[in-house]
């Protein structure tokens, strides 16, 4: 069905963009600064609530599928935007962090200048992540791609007259770009095999391919091209650097959704595009499985190690990617069992980006409040920080896949979802992992909350409310989910039968 509701939240968060700087003009101009801030939490209520209207159009559509293209320039050539639940699931979590850390930045960042180029950015960053998530074809999948990994560049970077955040944000940068034209020299071959850019062309060409050895090649390319975004180990050094460097409302960002866009882009080109390939898919079902556990263990172990709590934080998403991705490999079995291993999989993508945005806010408020990223400096804290050390205990006990907490719903569904596609290796091997995870996770609380206060955190006071609120929020989420996981775990389920339904989408476009 075609819909120019679809270009609605994209259209909000460029316009958005665009007004920003005006705004803040404005803002001086009448002697209220925070007008930028309010604008800025506007657009983003703005693009969730015209989100929230695609997806009530969404839930009238039989088979589930929105498309949108522009005159004269549809497929097989031209570009086209399609919207499914898998789309529509990724372009919330992208937006709703997004308010989150908008919300959060109104104090966190108010010392800091240049602030009509910071808040200008985060709207790019979304922007290019929604477009991402609603991109049917390679060209503007390839434009909005390269829209996030720019603008999450120079947001790293921010604080340029540090040397830290520049140092990282390069490393970052030439990492990045090196995963970019991986994946586009594969996008670039399959354009060369199909003559199409389209994602449906190209699914229904290759179907057909008489000689389709080259595309275990090209599969690896994705593999490893989005691998370094979503910072799969060995591709991850990037991140450890990146995260901590960057402000802790863009380390919510980073670590919560923009490697989630890499998990997306692996799921999009490998459920959708490249799976109807007469090949066999058992080998990278291996691969992948071998790839997370790998992941999941680098990221715990060197977590264990860590005195610095941004970089704790970062190692332990190397970790869930980890865990996602094993989830991810299971999801190539296709079938039903496919649809629970991916459901488990988007399930913790959702989870993963609410704790970990969460905790990452928790460790921005501590920093702000106390002025060092050093646990050992930060003993004790949370008797001084009342709020802020509940939160962060609900963060942590989450992650760590303690119940009543959504963690513990979607890690327990992608452990009986590895032990039901007979994986019950990967599955040891990841129960092992949530176990190192949760030890660290106790240090952190034990180090933090539990112990006497240092006396050179006497001074120290509770965040403020603008700080507190997002944190509570998705705090309040950690407890909701589970409690009640079964509207997530539908959404969830809807999304992974949309990613995994090829010849839907390839007869509808």
């Amino acid at each position: 069905m075609e819909s120019f509701l679809i270009l609605y939240p994209i259209i909000t968060l460029v316009v958005a963009a665009v007004l920003v700087p005006i705004v803040s003009l404005i803002g001086k101009a009448l002697n209220f600064e925070k007008l930028r801030e309010a604008f800025t939490i506007a657009g983003f209520l703005a693009a969730l609530y015209m989100l929230f209207n695609l997806y009530q159009e969404l839930k009238t559509v039989k088979d589930g599928l929105l498309t949108y293209r522009i005159e004269g320039f549809g497929p097989p050539f031209g570009v086209i935007f399609v919207v499914d639940w898998l789309s529509i699931f990724m372009a919330s979590l992208f937006c709703g962090l997004g308010l989150m850390a908008a919300i959060f930045s109104i104090r966190y960042m108010e010392e800091d200048s240049g602030l009509e180029r910071y808040y200008t950015l985060l709207f790019t960053l979304v922007t290019g992540m929604v477009g991402v998530a609603f991109a049917g074809d390679f060209f503007n999948f390839f434009i909005f791609w390269e829209t996030m990994c720019v603008s999450s560049y120079v947001l790293v970077s921010f604080r340029i007259r540090l040397w830290e955040p520049v140092e990282a944000g390069f490393k970052y940068l030439v990492m990045s770009t090196f995963g970019s034209l991986l994946v586009l020299y594969a996008m670039s071959y399959l354009y060369g095999l199909t003559g199409t850019l389209n994602f449906a062309y190209i699914a229904k060409a290759i179907s057909d391919i008489s000689t389709p050895t080259i595309l275990y090649f090209l599969i690896g390319l994705i593999i490893v091209g989005f691998g370094i975004a979503a910072a799969v180990a060995p591709f991850h050094t990037w991140l450890p650097d990146a995260h901590p460097a960057a402000p802790a409302p863009i380390s919510a960002m980073l670590s919560g959704v923009v490697i989630k866009a890499g998990v997306y882009g692996i799921i999009r080109l490998l459920a959708l595009v490249l799976h109807p390939a007469p090949i066999d898919w058992s080998i990278f079902v291996i691969v992948l499985a071998i790839f997370a556990c790998l992941t999941m263990t680098v990221g715990n172990v060197m977590a264990l190690l860590q005195n610095d709590i941004k970089r704790l934080l970062a190692f332990s998403s190397v970790a869930q990617i980890g865990y996602i991705t094993l989830a991810l490999s299971v999801g190539l079995f296709g079938g039903v069992i496919g649809i629970y291993g991916l459901t488990s999989g988007l399930l913790h993508v959702m989870n993963h980006a609410i704790m970990k945005g969460l905790l990452f806010l928790c460790a921005g408020a501590i920093i702000h409040a106390a002025g060092t990223r050093d646990l050992r400096e930060l003993i004790g804290i949370g008797h001084k920080m009342h709020g802020t050390a509940i939160i962060l205990t609900v963060g942590a006990l989450a992650i760590s896949g303690i119940p009543p907490f959504n963690g513990f719903i979607s890690e327990l569904a992608i452990l009986l979802a590895t032990i039901n596609a007979g994986m019950g290796l990967f599955a040891a091997i990841m129960l092992a992992n949530i176990i190192i995870g949760f030890s660290y996770y106790l240090k952190l609380l034990y180090m933090l909350v539990w112990q006497s206060p240092k006396e050179n955190l006497q001074n120290v006071k509770e965040a403020p409310f603008s700080m507190l609120l997002p944190m509570a929020i998705l705090a309040i989420l950690c407890i909701v989910i589970g409690l009640w996981p079964q509207p997530f775990i539908d959404f969830a389920s809807k999304a992974a039968e949309s990613a995994l339904n090829f010849t839907t989408y390839i007869s509808i476009i």
